[in-house]
């Protein structure tokens, strides 16, 4: 049984076939409409969500199953030991997609479950989020020999889930961070970027956009603390330090990269307004393969 934690778990070969799968998937949907028949998806939420909640569900319903949304805090996951909530839990569905606020709980959602369990989003990893870039780059240029990516912004959850996909499939990547999430810190995973050859620190964002084919950003605020009033000052204190990181038109100095963004948008902050409806954009797109990529996540954890 295999679990999709953080993206570690898949090679090359596999994660090359889920994209390629994925976009078999979005080009020909309706030669999947069972592929998933009364299959059971069972969505774990401690984290708010627009895209990882639309997606999964419309992809597991598309292809013939069904999805029993939770919310964590009103359940008894929030009250008893997770090892024995989810012991029970996963007596009842099929796979389990959680989005949590801590590693840690991921980790042990997995290890007690009875079915693959998919991390939907939690302070260390991404790779629902990474699976659906992955897919975007290979849709948009066809490959991904020569490709350069920079990602600027927090380094965070998202970022390390991109250093993680660019290690397997060999994607040159820029990190432009000036700011950490302590959290999200992975050390073992930065010294294997280190060692790579093609990932790289750059801290001038202008030098990194004249080498790129994308340019990513995220925003700089976790969105469960934007709206804080404990969180203001350090608030504050991030868009003073990445304002001058901001994705715009003066910072791209005359390049026309392709402009990423995992969405929720915060414009102002960390791109440009302009930017999210130009046509070097692919933020929609991005958005709408976050549902191909997971149906065929889906599939290779079913093995189908």
């Amino acid at each position: 049984m295999k679990h999709l934690l953080t993206l570690k778990e898949l090679n090359e070969y596999e994660l090359l076939s889920i994209i390629q799968k994925a976009i078999e998937l979005k080009k020909q949907p309706d030669a999947f409409f069972e592929a998933c028949y009364r299959k059971g998806l069972l969505m774990l939420f401690q984290k708010t969500s627009t895209r990882t909640n639309l997606s999964f569900q419309s992809g597991m319903n598309q292809m013939g199953g069904y999805c029993v949304p939770m919310d964590w805090d009103s359940s008894n996951f929030s009250l008893s030991p997770i090892q024995y909530e989810v012991r029970y839990a996963s007596r009842n569905c099929d796979l389990i997609m959680a989005r949590l606020k801590n590693h840690d709980d991921m980790l042990q959602l997995a290890s007690y479950s009875s079915v693959p369990v998919i991390n939907g989003c939690c302070n260390k990893y991404h790779p629902c989020q990474a699976l659906a870039d992955f897919m975007t780059i290979y849709e948009v240029s066809g490959t991904f020999n020569d490709i350069t990516l920079t990602y600027v912004g927090i380094h965070n959850n998202v970022a390390n889930s991109l250093i993680i996909g660019c290690l397997t499939l060999g994607i040159k990547l820029l990190l432009v961070t000036p700011i950490i999430n302590d959290t999200s810190w992975d050390e073992e995973l930065m010294l294997a970027a280190r060692q790579s050859g093609h990932i790289y620190t750059v801290e001038n964002l202008s030098d990194a956009v004249s080498q790129s084919d994308y340019v990513y950003t995220d925003t700089w605020i976790d969105m469960e603390h934007f709206h804080e009033i404990e969180y203001q000052e350090e608030k504050q204190r991030r868009i003073q330090t990445m304002l001058p990181f901001q994705v715009s038109r003066a910072h791209l100095s005359g390049y026309s990269p392709y402009i990423m963004h995992d969405m929720p948008v915060h414009p102002g902050y960390e791109i440009e307004e302009s930017l999210i409806e130009s046509d070097t954009s692919v933020i929609y797109q991005q958005a709408e393969n976050r549902m191909h990529a997971q149906k065929a996540l889906m599939l290779h954890l079913l093995q189908k």
